[in-house]
């Protein structure tokens, strides 16, 4: 793709497949392309909300929900999560890639908010009223 190509580019739950040593070069590549004025709308498991139900409950959903949110899935060799992030660490990452401005944005007033992805991960698991919202949405303005 080409430099200063693309207006958006919007990843949910995809940043945290990349190691400690390769996401930075994902976040460089994704400012790359975008056009100035470009928007990076991300969505990662939120480890934050993550230490803090596991601080009230420990793993009492099991495998259902929080282990999930850390470790990936691991249905199948591409579903393991090997970073974790919470919104001060990523926040400093693309502002050090470049990223003028950092936000975060609500899956409910975005243009996609009919599609149900993980940027709308709560816990208890599709309780979007009382739960608590397990997805650390940021967008970064290039």
């Amino acid at each position: 793709m080409s430099d200063d190509s693309v207006s958006l580019i919007y990843a949910s739950h995809v940043l945290e497949h990349f190691g400690r040593y390769a996401y930075k070069a994902v976040l460089k590549e994704w400012f790359r392309v975008l056009r100035p004025g470009g928007v990076l709308r991300l969505s990662v498991p939120d480890f934050a909300a993550c230490a803090a139900i596991y601080y009230e409950h420990g793993l009492a959903d099991g495998l259902s929900g929080l282990v999930g949110l850390i470790i990936g899935g691991q249905r199948n060799e591409h579903d393991f999560h090997k970073m974790i992030f919470d919104e001060d660490f990523l926040r400093r990452d693309l502002l050090e890639v470049g990223f003028r401005e950092v936000r975060r944005w609500d899956w409910r007033t975005t243009e996609h908010n009919n599609i149900d992805d993980y940027s709308q991960a709560y816990l208890p698991h599709l309780n979007k009223e009382q739960g608590r919202l397990m997805s650390l949405n940021l967008e970064a303005m290039k």
